[in-house]
């Protein structure tokens, strides 16, 4: 490319035929960069070097046709995108309709007209170039959108908790616990039904609002410096079915009800049991939300190693026999696995 020039588009031009490679070539090499070829197999040879804007593609060829080659492009994720134009001399309505099934854009007929050529590609190509330059602009506002999300996630997450003195870092660290296990689960395909249904970073970004319903619990109560009265830790318990009923509020004026759901099951089963002692819904084993039986750990993890006005901080070690010791009473088996052979990890977050 030479400065102050634009770079020339690459079509490529695949047919059996000497004659109407010639013709392409003299049609189409004043305003592109044309590469002949005179078969699927060295198409797909030059292909793991050079993407093209365009590939012109006869039907009819020896060893491998137009159809089992657009097919092989189709199914390769780093070729797919590539728009395809058919060059035939079929007329058959069959040909055409098995042709968009597979993904052809258009037929351009042979013998062919240089300027339709010339003008059926420059259309295509503009097609192509508007729709990548709004799918470009659609992801850029996607993005931001998701980053907004996140920003007012993080800004209210960080709110609820500034209102809890005693537990300064507990979002940020539990949202790391969390990320450890669901990544490892994924990796050794523990419950790897659920997991695969998951879109991984919003997952563990909705475990931000786990403790959302402590918003409505009164300061007296979330900061007494002493151990809470049967009748305060009733109330304390109700931050799960408030955490609930909040993101159903946020989630009856938005459509990203995926995300909302996975903060709902964050916030309302963190406190559940394996063996049914939980709250608030007494939930056992896997009637148990994976959401809750996941952040159960983390956040009891987390409670632990903290200090708090009422306890010392217990040690790593300690805390991880006392989770062990729990499994299948507390804690889903298969997740406390999990934790001990990530233990390492978990001991690596730093406790503010």
């Amino acid at each position: 490319m030479r400065w102050g020039t634009e770079m020339k588009k690459t079509i490529f031009v695949v047919d059996d035929n000497d004659v109407n490679l010639s013709m392409a070539n003299e049609a189409l090499k004043a305003q592109y960069r044309v590469i002949t070829l005179s078969s699927a197999a060295k198409m797909f040879a030059i292909l793991e070097k050079v993407k093209p804007d365009l590939i012109l593609l006869d039907i009819n060829m020896p060893e491998m046709d137009g159809f089992e080659a657009l097919n092989l492009l189709k199914g390769n994720s780093s070729q797919a995108d590539i728009p395809v134009v058919f060059l035939t001399s079929m007329t058959d309505t069959a040909v055409e309709v098995r042709g968009f099934e597979l993904g052809v854009i258009d037929f351009i007929a042979k013998p062919f007209s240089p300027p339709v050529l010339i003008n059926r590609i420059k259309t295509h190509l503009d097609i192509d170039e508007l729709i990548r330059e709004r799918t470009s602009q659609l992801q850029k506002k996607t993005t931001q959108l998701e980053n907004l999300q996140n920003a007012i996630i993080f800004g209210f997450a960080d709110m609820v908790e500034s209102r809890d003195k005693a537990t300064g870092g507990h979002v940020g660290r539990t949202t790391t616990y969390v990320r450890i296990l669901v990544e490892a689960m994924a990796s050794r395909g523990v419950y790897a039904q659920e997991v695969a249904e998951w879109d991984m970073e919003s997952f563990i970004s909705s475990a931000r609002l786990h403790d959302v319903g402590k918003i409505a619990i009164s300061d007296i109560i979330l900061n007494k410096p002493g151990k809470l009265t049967d009748e305060e830790f009733a109330i304390m318990k109700t931050h799960t079915t408030e955490g609930e009923g909040f993101i159903d509020q946020m989630a009856s004026r938005t459509d990203d009800v995926e995300f909302l759901r996975n903060a709902k099951l964050f916030a309302g089963t963190h406190h559940e049991r394996w063996d049914g002692k939980g709250y608030p819904h007494g939930l056992k084993g896997a009637d148990i939300p994976i959401h809750g039986r996941i952040m159960a750990i983390a956040d009891v993890y987390d409670a632990l190693v903290s200090e708090r006005p009422y306890k010392k901080p217990f040690t790593p070690e300690q805390t991880i026999n006392i989770i062990m010791e729990n499994s299948g009473k507390q804690f889903d088996p298969l997740i406390t696995g999990i934790f001990y052979e990530t233990r390492n990890h978990f001991t690596e977050v730093k406790i503010d």
